[in-house]
């Protein structure tokens, strides 16, 4: 995306895990040696909400906000949804991807251009995400989420077909060390009929969902304590 695509992404060996262990990695590394006296928060979308456990400099976030965080597992997809998921990232990606040398998302409307590798780990993991990692850096990958000792507050909608409670609880577990609280706001409760995966980050949000997330950010209060959603971790 951006000015991170490379000139050939044929030619990319990038897998989903590097923008964990070694993207998010850096630039935690950065802002911390740029303010090492301010907390460092962390807003993470999707998979964006999983992979920060990967980086080994996780332990130095401050507080974090995921946002229908998961990672695509096809057994928690939504069940009204799941036939049309499953084809559309499970059997049109991956043929798509093996034909192309790459997945053409943006060729198609679904999302950005994925190089091979990154697409086919979201086609084929399976319910543990360390299961696509070599057996040799499983323990690793565990270790690394589990030193992660920043309070999260996970939010997801309860039409997003991606975000269901069982996918957010998946990601949540592998946060042992962090004191996890799970909240699931329904459409109207922010004024829409429906908002799904991807609308929160709409400005149209700026005004409700943007501003209640300060509350968690700056003060570490959960800012919609009646939409807890009790979860054994």
């Amino acid at each position: 995306i951006g000015a991170s695509r490379p000139a050939d992404l044929k030619a990319c060996d990038y897998l989903w895990r590097d923008w964990g262990e070694k993207d998010f990695d850096a630039a935690v590394r950065l802002m911390h040696e740029e303010r090492r006296q301010r907390p460092l928060l962390v807003v993470g979308h999707s998979v964006g909400g999983f992979l920060p456990g990967l980086a080994a400099s996780a332990p130095l976030v401050s507080r974090m906000l995921t946002v229908g965080a998961q990672y695509a597992w096809c057994g928690d997809y939504a069940r009204r949804h799941w036939l049309s998921m499953f084809w559309q990232w499970h059997i049109v990606m991956p043929a798509l991807t093996a034909c192309c040398g790459y997945f053409p998302g943006r060729r198609l409307g679904w999302l950005e251009d994925l190089p091979a590798g990154v697409a086919r780990e979201w086609s084929f993991r399976g319910p543990r995400f360390e299961k696509s990692h070599p057996p040799r850096e499983r323990r690793s990958a565990l270790r690394r989420m589990a030193s992660v000792s920043a309070p999260i507050l996970a939010v997801t909608m309860t039409d997003d077909a991606y975000g269901t409670l069982s996918a957010i609880r998946r990601t949540l577990r592998y946060y042992t060390r962090a004191q996890r609280t799970m909240v699931q706001l329904h459409p109207g409760d922010l004024g829409f009929e429906s908002v799904g995966h991807f609308n929160l980050f709409h400005d149209r949000h700026a005004p409700d969902f943007w501003l209640d997330t300060l509350v968690w950010l700056r003060d570490g209060v959960n800012p919609w304590p009646g939409k807890v959603v009790p979860s054994p971790f």
